[in-house]
């Protein structure tokens, strides 16, 4: 690679860690330029060098949340280590999927995302007026770590997205909390996925480390910016990142 491919790559990693500290999604900036920069490389090694960037961005982004942002660390910390395990199962599973078909239902649950945000304005904004009880939170967010970390591996564009709307939806939490939350469960997701890549020799190390400072960088602006500007901030960038995800899907899908 030449100096203007570097550039490109640590641009997209730094975007991406922005868009993955927000909302979630920033597998859908780097993959495709993965893919373009580096020609020839392999589906499975873009995914595993994009899953060690993303493991540094969310690991500072969830530390930069964490400083601010209460969070209940006997919950969450299990559940990222279920995550890890189940995004692991996922990678390894990803011959078995027929993509094609699995594309298409993600493209589904997207769209209803951004339905059901805009259709109820205050989902994330607003404090649910009577907080879920520790039974209800423990069984939703080992639910969301377990299926949606799962997914992480398999595919992976909006895993941080759908862990913030399960959050939001289900346990009534305003978007910024429902985002550090979301990078806790990330990174344990991001850590196995990347974990079963290692050991199947599907990442490129030198690059994979570059394209991790960067996303550092980019983590640290976006969680400090959703911090500052609140809840109605990562709505916005959330319903945007969400209608990229679905046109970029569709158009990979049906283009």
């Amino acid at each position: 690679m030449d100096v203007t491919d570097w550039v490109v790559l640590l641009s997209a990693a730094t975007a991406a860690g922005w868009v993955d500290a927000v909302v979630g999604g920033g597998g859908l900036i780097v993959l495709p330029t993965l893919l373009l920069v580096v020609p020839g490389i392999a589906p499975q090694t873009a995914l595993g060098t994009n899953k060690l960037a993303a493991v540094a961005g969310t690991a500072t982004a969830a530390v930069t949340f964490a400083r601010k942002v209460p969070l209940q660390w006997r919950l969450l910390v299990p559940a990222a280590v279920l995550a890890a395990i189940t995004a692991a199962a996922g990678a390894a599973a990803v011959s078995l999927i027929d993509r094609d078909l699995f594309i298409p239902i993600v493209l589904v649950v997207l769209v209803g995302v951004v339905v059901f945000v805009t259709a109820r304005p205050s989902i994330g904004i607003t404090l649910a007026t009577h907080p879920p009880s520790r039974r209800k939170a423990i069984l939703v967010i080992a639910l969301a770590a377990g299926l949606i970390g799962a997914y992480d591996g398999l595919l992976g564009p909006g895993t941080g997205t759908f862990l913030i709307i399960t959050f939001a939806t289900l346990l009534g939490t305003e978007f910024v909390r429902a985002a550090a939350m979301a990078k806790v469960i990330n990174c344990g997701s991001n850590i196995g996925a990347l974990i079963f890549f290692g050991f199947t020799g599907h990442v490129l190390w030198a690059l994979g480390a570059a394209m991790a400072v960067a996303n550092i960088a980019g983590a640290v602006m976006g969680s400090r910016m959703a911090l500052a500007r609140g809840a109605e901030f990562v709505r916005m960038v959330l319903l945007v990142v969400v209608v990229v995800m679905v046109i970029r899907l569709g158009w990979q899908q049906f283009g």
